[in-house]
């Protein structure tokens, strides 16, 4: 049977990982897909440098549309991120019957609704493994796995930089600068490392994920996103004497009155699966209900960890090539003419436990009124512990809340905040028991 002619729109780190993996392991991979997968042709903008690692066999230019519209090409990878030129050449793939596999999150969560009912109609498929954390297939369970399955809800740490970040900062004690710093250094941290620190790219992933959990549309502009930059070590020790560890997690959860989709940091409780995940690993935990709890553990990112994703995608593509496209696997688990349109929440009706920290005059009274404070918003507390500061006219104040809903918390810490004993705003961190 002839091979499989895939198309490499980037050689960059990932584009060069799939590479080194197919030419490793090309006869274990076509006696698993049934056919050879072939690179013949690749777009990258350092051509000479390009031509010298494929050799002669593959054509190596630099205009990538060239690429999609070459009639010889079954697959095209798109792994040069971005979701603007990477739309358009996907878009172009797809209007040429190619299908397509990409690692790109950010082109999915934004433009994800479009592309895959471009590639219904035309009877291609996309496919997007390495999208979500790295080499660990969450994508396959979630759309096939766990299909007997009603999605309860989805929880991950779905940025290793953000969790090598805070597992630094708790084991050393350090300040969150100084780990960012030695993140960047070690390259598990971009130059501008914005997008993984305010919690963007987690959120990139998450919106996926919660798609294929619970058929709804590719949302990302509903998600509710924050970062790790205002993490003090001070709340990461407070967090582990209470027995907690605080973790960006990602969070998708059904209710009856709509879809949570939420990156924040939380305190979940340190014998907990997720909390143990250290470093710059990735971790999902899902949460169905027949099946009940299952974790996926890996590298979420590297070279031959998110190469190894994109391979799995080219060989289940490969094996698709003879199979009728209106029975092949939906890219979101659920049918397309199925999808609901199921809300998004507000980060304001989300209803979890909470970590309050705040500094207050050390006099009588005190624990009375913000206790009063909170009761008067429907909070009660688990909770609390007081410590003295080294001026002596002054302690801070520790909380652990039951649930409470988000907008009465809200509501609470701007009354508290007034009290005239206050002396710092109120930090607060969300609690996840992931029960």
């Amino acid at each position: 049977m002839d091979p499989i002619r895939v198309g490499l729109l980037g050689l960059g780190v990932v584009g060069g990982g799939t590479w080194k993996v197919l030419k490793r392991n090309g006869q274990e991979i076509a006696r698993r897909a049934g056919r050879s997968i072939e690179v013949t042709r690749v777009a990258v903008r350092d051509v000479a440098k390009a031509r010298a690692l494929l050799g002669p066999d593959v054509v190596v230019g630099a205009d990538p549309h060239a690429v999609v519209c070459d009639p010889n090409i079954d697959i095209v990878v798109e792994l040069i991120g971005g979701d603007t030129l990477a739309r358009e050449l996907v878009l172009e793939a797809i209007a040429n019957g190619k299908d397509v596999v990409t690692a790109n999150k950010a082109l999915l969560a934004k433009h994800g609704s479009e592309i895959f009912a471009a590639a219904s109609a035309q009877g291609v498929t996309v496919a997007f493994e390495a999208a979500v954390a790295g080499g660990i297939p969450i994508i396959k369970a979630m759309r096939e796995g766990l299909t007997a399955n009603r999605i309860e809800w989805v929880a991950g740490i779905i940025n290793g930089t953000t969790n090598f970040i805070l597992s630094e900062m708790r084991s050393r004690g350090l300040p969150f600068a100084t780990v960012l710093a030695e993140a960047q250094k070690l390259g598990y941290a971009e130059a501008d490392p914005t997008f993984d620190i305010e919690g963007v790219d987690a959120a990139h992933k998450l919106t996926l994920l919660a798609s294929l959990a619970f058929g709804i549309p590719v949302q990302f502009d509903r998600a509710y996103i924050e970062g790790i930059t205002k993490l003090t070590a001070k709340d990461i020790l407070l967090a582990e004497r209470l027995g907690y560890r605080i973790k960006l997690l990602g969070i998708t959860k059904r209710r009856p009155e709509g879809i949570e989709l939420r990156v924040h940091p939380a305190l979940i409780p340190s014998k907990s699966l997720l909390a143990n995940v250290e470093g710059a690993m990735n971790a999902v935990l899902v949460r169905g209900d027949a099946v009940g709890q299952t974790l996926y553990y890996g590298k979420g990112a590297g070279e031959e960890p998110t190469a190894s994703a994109v391979v799995a995608d080219l060989v289940d593509v490969t094996r698709l090539h003879t199979a009728d496209p209106g029975h092949r696997v939906p890219h979101l688990a659920f049918q397309p003419d199925a999808m609901a349109d199921t809300p998004i929440l507000s980060i304001d009706d989300v209803i979890t436990s909470y970590y309050l920290r705040l500094t207050v005059a050390d006099q009588p009274g005190v624990l009375a009124d913000i206790a009063r404070v909170l009761a008067d918003s429907g909070m009660s507390i688990v909770s609390m512990i007081q410590e003295p500061n080294e001026s002596g006219d002054t302690a801070e104040l520790i909380f652990l809340t039951h649930l409470a809903l988000e907008r009465k918390v809200n509501q609470a810490i701007t009354r508290i905040e007034q009290l005239p004993f206050v002396r710092s705003t109120v930090t607060r961190l969300r609690m996840e028991s992931l029960a």
